[in-house]
């Protein structure tokens, strides 16, 4: 059995990809510093699967740390969530984004080099493309950032890229997502930010609870059919599954490649919000208040390459996920 570590092991994403891990016969290190995640995801995890999990308190800027873990485990692949993730919170706090995010992918594959572990899954972004040149978005698209959250994302591809350049012993897939919801089946894990949510769906299922009076929508001015901001959502079930698949290419060959990990559609924001109220049966209160800094009207992927390499497809629908993100949020209130 290969044991892989997953940095931001606790957060959103890193959750589900470890139960698909461990469902798919994979042993799983977490480290994390539960900055936006709880340390009770583990034992959520281990429940779900009825397998263990390892864990580590500690940021992956830690060089000591990182190679403590390194020493007491022997780590044969690397999945890299663990970064800061808010877009408008990186426009406002650019310094705190580029000393975390890129300061710890440096930190972790110098740690990684002098361990000999060669194999990474970096989690990677849509918003490195920028403003889109063409819809859908593939992996030849012209790069670029409109915020440092994205610039951040982009500079780490560049430092993988120049990595493998040098050493060509390298396996690296970078997974570019573009807009995780949903929920595990179980109820057990989900999206649960610390704070008021920067995100669309978490947002509404506040709003839907009674935390929030109502949903902010960013602008309906958009060159979009209802004027709101078109996203490519894709459930985090079928995410996670995708970077299993992605581990499983990185055993097999040496290389860098880049994939698109989305559904290939694109829906609005008042799509969303529609078809929430419609599954759960509840009103969503919204006003239309100002874009964003650095948002973009439309983002949605082709999913062909994914597909045709690493064997993967979204199979879960908008609906499915709107419903376990719903279902996830009264498991919560009920203190489980």
């Amino acid at each position: 059995m290969k044991t892989i570590l997953v940095t931001g092991g606790t957060g959103f994403i890193g959750s589900h990809t470890c139960v698909e891990l461990l469902n798919d016969n994979y042993n799983i290190v977490i480290i994390d510093d539960f900055s936006n995640s709880k340390p009770e995801v583990a034992e959520k995890i281990m429940k779900i699967t009825n397998k263990k999990v390892k864990l580590y308190e500690g940021n992956v800027c830690d060089t000591e740390l990182l190679t403590k873990i390194f020493k007491e485990n022997q780590i044969d692949a690397v999945i890299h969530f663990a970064g800061y993730k808010a877009v408008g919170e990186s426009v406002a706090k650019p310094l705190m984004y580029y000393r975390n995010n890129i300061d710890s992918t440096l930190t972790l594959l110098e740690v990684m080099s002098d361990n000999n572990c060669k194999k990474i899954v970096f989690s990677s972004s849509a918003t490195v493309y920028g403003n889109p040149e063409r819809l859908p978005l593939d992996e030849s698209c012209h790069l670029s950032a409109t915020n440092p959250y994205g610039a951040t994302k982009l500079y780490i591809e560049g430092i993988l890229k120049d990595l493998y350049i040098s050493d060509n012993e390298w396996s690296i897939a970078v997974l570019r997502y573009f807009n995780p919801v949903g929920a595990h089946e179980s109820g057990l894990i989900g999206e649960n930010p610390n704070g008021i949510p920067n995100n669309l769906v978490p947002y509404i299922v506040k709003v839907a609870n009674k935390e929030l009076p109502e949903l902010n929508i960013f602008g309906n001015d958009y060159n979009t059919p209802d004027g709101t901001g078109v996203r490519d959502y894709i459930h985090v079930v079928d995410l996670a599954r995708g970077h299993v698949k992605s581990v499983e290419k990185i055993f097999e060959e040496s290389g860098i490649d880049y994939y698109n990990l989305g559904t290939g559609k694109g829906y609005s924001v008042l799509d969303l919000v529609k078809t929430f109220e419609s599954v759960n049966n509840i009103k969503i209160p919204y006003k239309i208040v100002a874009r964003r800094k650095g948002d973009v009207a439309a983002c949605f992927a082709s999913t062909n390459h994914a597909k045709e390499k690493l064997n993967w497809e979204a199979t879960l629908t908008l609906e499915d996920m709107l419903r376990s993100a719903y279902l996830y949020s009264k498991v919560i209130k009920k203190g489980y």
